[in-house]
């Protein structure tokens, strides 16, 4: 299994950082490879992406999620194996750090290539550059959700 880190350091308030990125039916639109997402319940979204000619859909379950911190999920079917972790960090009242942790069980041959090039790091920086863009240039999120989905006791 592979790790990915990665971050972008973003120009508007951490809550506005935050709030953009709950809006999950929105990552299309700056996440390379990401055709739709489908926010299914409040921690249940389930993805269609096509890479390379290669179309793939999974459910994610978020798995913890705190207001200006913190989003992690893992995925719980389908053909992509991951789990990761969003974090916001406040740099100052207008500025704020956006770190991607992702854990993922490449499938295949060329994804399992794709990976050890460091194809899938340069994806995900990519696609925070573009969230960075996105955000930017609206200065303000889509919509929001608040809401809290507490860690699963071991």
């Amino acid at each position: 299994m592979g790790t990915v880190t990665e971050h972008v350091d973003v120009a508007v308030p951490i809550r506005t950082a935050y709030n953009q990125w709950t809006q999950f039916e929105e990552f299309p639109r700056f996440m390379e490879g990401v055709t739709e997402v489908r926010q299914v319940s409040d921690t249940m979204t389930h993805w269609v992406t096509e890479i390379a000619g290669v179309k793939r859909e999974f459910d994610a379950r978020i798995t913890e999620q705190l207001p200006d911190e913190r989003v992690a999920w893992t995925s719980t079917g389908g053909d992509i194996k991951q789990a990761g972790v969003v974090t916001f960090h406040r740099l100052d009242d207008s500025h704020a750090r956006v770190t991607a942790q992702m854990d993922l069980e490449p499938e295949g041959v060329a994804e399992k290539a794709a990976d050890a090039l460091g194809i899938v790091k340069r994806r995900v920086k990519g696609d925070l550059d573009r969230f960075k863009e996105y955000i930017e240039s609206r200065g303000a999120e889509t919509g929001a959700w608040r809401g809290e989905v507490d860690r699963p006791m071991p």
